[in-house]
Formats: structure tokens, sequence, C-alpha cells
């Protein structure tokens, strides 16, 4: 079983974003039961607060439900359960390597250099572009798919 955490600042946007797009992937090629995805954020202003409406609309737009998630904290601990940990962009991956010590098996990874981009998921917090998000956040998780295939 491949075990994949998607990471980004807040986990109420982009990482709920990916863990649930992953998830349907996954499910519609017939790979469920090979994969345990989630997410987590590396920091704490969100914890137990629910998927951002806006980016719960835009994954229901796709047909994509997020029922009952909630924000949760990344912890040293994440490094030895996952083997992948993808964060949605440079600040993420900074966090993660402080946290976790560094990264010396090599399983922190941005999402979206798995479509040879070297830039990051778009914040929508920011952009308040939930469309930008879903397709970056689609072509990573399509392209990180198809990687481990």
């Amino acid at each position: 079983m491949i075990k994949i955490l998607f990471i980004c600042h807040g986990n109420i946007c982009r990482s709920p974003m990916a863990e649930f797009v992953m998830k349907d992937l996954v499910d519609k090629a017939g790979l469920a039961d090979a994969f345990a995805i989630a997410s987590a954020a590396t920091s704490s202003e969100e914890l137990g607060n629910p998927v951002y409406p806006p980016a719960r609309r835009k994954l229901a737009e796709h047909g994509i439900g997020c029922a009952g998630k909630t924000a949760r904290r990344l912890t040293a601990d994440d490094y030895d359960e996952y083997d992948l940990l993808i964060g949605m962009d440079d600040a993420n991956l900074r966090n993660m390597r402080r946290l976790f010590g560094g990264d010396p098996d090599g399983k922190c990874r941005l999402l979206l250099a798995y479509t040879g981009s070297t830039h990051g998921v778009a914040d929508p917090w920011y952009t308040r572009d939930f469309e930008a998000t879903w397709n970056d956040v689609y072509a990573g998780c399509k392209a990180l798919l198809a990687a481990l295939s």
C-alpha cells in the first residue's frame, strides 16, 4: 500500500482538495485498495476547521465530496507513517523539512513537480481563484498517479 500525505499551510483549501481529488482518481482507476491518502497542515491556525466552503464547492462541481474532513497538523511521526509527503509550495516544503529534521529518505516533494513544473499550487486563500487551484491540483494528482502506476 502506498501512503500519501498532502500538505499545505492550513489544511482547509489546497491539501484537502488534493487529498480528495487523488482519492477520486485512484477510486476511478480501481486502485483504492492500493493507497492510503490523507492531508495535513504545517500551521495550527485552522486545526479542527472543515474544508473551506469555496474549496468544498469546487470539489462538488466535479462530483467530489469531502464531508467530515477537518484540518489536522503535520507531526514528526508522519515522516515514518507515509511513503510520500507532498507539499503544495516551497514554503510548505521548508516547514516540512524543518519539522522532520530534513528529508533523509527523499519523501518530501512538490505536487506540481510531477507535471514538470517548478512552481507551487496556486493558493486560493490569497487569490480567491479556486479554479486555478483546481487546475493545479488536478494536473498534479493525475501526474502523481501516472508516476506511481
